[in-house]
């Protein structure tokens, strides 16, 4: 596969559904069929330089002209499972909250408000045609959502810590069944709900609790650190645990102990501190 660019990937994290080939309809389940036969698919990185190199012309491209045929690939129990880039609807949906991101004059400047227009009428037809669609991947840029850590557990971290400069980078993911990730949501909500009465950790879960819904019940849920792994320091990669201090947060709010709680939260703040400081020196 030729190179596509030489950009840097972004700051940003990823939530993952890898759905089996039986939950997609004919001829879109041969297409994925005959795809995950290739020898060579891109990474996880090419999607991204895909989409950053679309910004580079004048004017930008800021949502792909075509819907991309592309998607990541899993075995689970010898089922195979695809999750779909779906790059030209996620590129529509992001556009939409830029305006929440960036300041006015930075994002007329990145996007003229001709482009954001035409690209808005365009999503709005579109979604008139296709009115159940969904994105297979979510994106969280300069954090990882508290609510994505409540789907998953400390036993399925993965850690590899990559190669070094001008080598492999880090990776950092955890990889859970669709059932668990369901029943832990479930689980997390009940709690949260009878000890607050809302939140935005509330909120996000019931938002990722209805997206997971959407999916067969023999997905694959994969949270990944993307690029966060560039702006997180070695040490602190390696001894991350967030998924374990969020589950052990929720247990202690379980049991009314909210003293566990609070030193449960105060570790994640510690922890993504230096994120969060360099957001803002951005």
């Amino acid at each position: 596969m030729p190179k596509v660019s030489s950009v840097i990937v972004p700051y940003a994290s990823y939530l993952r559904v890898y759905e089996p080939l039986a939950a997609f309809p004919e001829p879109e389940r041969g297409h994925w069929a005959r795809y995950a036969r290739r020898a060579e698919r891109p990474s996880y990185q090419d999607e991204l330089r895909r989409s950053l190199a679309d910004l580079l012309p004048t004017p930008p491209i800021p949502v792909p002209v075509h819907e991309s045929g592309e998607a990541f690939v899993a075995e689970v129990d010898g089922v195979l499972c695809v999750c779909p880039w779906r790059t030209r609807l996620r590129g529509w949906q992001a556009l939409g909250e830029l305006a929440e991101e960036l300041p006015a004059p930075v994002l007329d400047a990145v996007l003229p408000p001709l482009v954001r227009r035409q690209a808005a009428l365009d999503y709005e037809r579109w979604m008139a045609r296709n009115p159940d669609a969904r994105p297979w991947i979510r994106t969280s840029t300069w954090q990882v959502p508290l609510n994505w850590f409540v789907l998953v557990s400390d036993e399925e971290r993965e850690y590899e810590k990559g190669a070094g400069p001008g080598g492999a980078a880090p990776v950092l993911r955890y990889r859970t069944p669709m059932v668990q990730a369901r029943r832990r949501t479930a689980r997390a909500l009940k709690t949260l709900k009878d000890t607050f009465d809302e939140g935005p950790l509330i909120d996000g879960l019931v938002d990722v609790g209805r997206w997971l819904e959407e999916f067969h019940p023999r997905s694959l849920v994969e949270l990944d650190y993307g690029g966060l792994v560039h702006v997180l320091p070695a040490g602190h990669l390696e001894g991350d645990h967030s998924a374990a201090d969020v589950a052990e947060g929720i247990e202690a709010l379980r049991d009314g102990d909210g003293a566990a709680a609070g030193e449960a939260y105060g570790r994640l703040v510690e922890r993504w501190r230096s994120v969060r400081d360099r957001r803002s020196a951005n």
